[in-house]
């Protein structure tokens, strides 16, 4: 089967184009694009610098003074028709979480948001059957689909300048796992010693857009020896299917 007839290449500036495939968030569009972006390495048209996927298309970074866009855009569009929509499955990976107290400043208001203990919050959490759709915003940044629609929390009024490194959130439908300190209006409901973005390790990113996710709480008493296992590059995050 071939990638649906209609899809858009449009361009970004004067360096860099997208390839839309859809509007919407679902794990076949999802498939479609990443089965593109395999296609796309495969092929290696002439002057492409990188490739990015989205939840519904590829960002597509060239040099133009190697290509221009009429041309690389014909080179794409022929991949696009003739790429299959199949695409491997990702690997799983199991993440331990902190929930609460310093760890998770808004657990407690969330749950009450949703009129339910902070207990059941956190199994709900970690229930999740969670899809990388994107990595992007801050370097290991993961967006992940899968929420629990019981507990889609829209995002804060108010967002905060820095969020902590390795942060677990929600906002909307959506839930991530932060790995940067940065500025969110997401709700931080735990944290991660994992470091998904990790400059000195070989990976230097460790899960990758496609790869599934699974939460599993651990006491905060654990955090330490955690982190200093992250923090020598080690991935905390286990590995169970590949």
């Amino acid at each position: 089967m071939s990638l649906p007839a209609k899809f858009r290449i449009l361009p970004c500036g004067d360096a860099a184009l997208t390839v839309e495939f859809g509007d919407t968030v679902d794990s076949a569009l999802s498939a479609r694009v990443l089965g593109f972006d395999a296609a796309v390495a495969r092929a290696a048209p002439a002057g492409i610098v990188e490739t990015a996927p989205t939840y519904r298309s590829l960002f597509v970074q060239y040099d133009p003074v190697v290509v221009g866009f009429d041309e690389l855009a014909a080179s794409l569009r022929a991949i696009a028709e003739a790429t299959s929509t199949q695409q491997a499955n990702g690997r799983r990976w199991r993440v331990p979480v902190v929930y609460g107290g310093e760890a998770g400043i808004d657990l407690d208001d969330v749950a009450r948001r949703h009129s339910i203990t902070t207990r059941e919050l956190i199994a709900r959490h970690a229930a999740g059957d969670y899809r990388i759709y994107m990595i992007g915003f801050t370097p290991g940044f993961a967006y992940l689909g899968g929420l629990d629609p019981a507990i889609a929390t829209p995002r804060r009024d108010a967002p905060r300048a820095l969020t902590p490194p390795g942060a677990i959130m929600i906002g909307g439908v959506q839930a991530c796992v932060q790995c940067l300190a940065g500025p969110s209006g997401w709700h931080v409901l735990g944290r991660t010693p994992m470091r998904n973005f990790h400059p000195a390790r070989d990976p230097m990113f460790l899960m990758e857009t496609g790869d599934s996710v699974a939460f599993h709480e651990v006491p905060a008493r654990e955090w330490a020896s955690l982190e200093r296992a992250a923090e020598r590059g080690e991935p905390v995050a286990e590995l169970v299917a590949a």
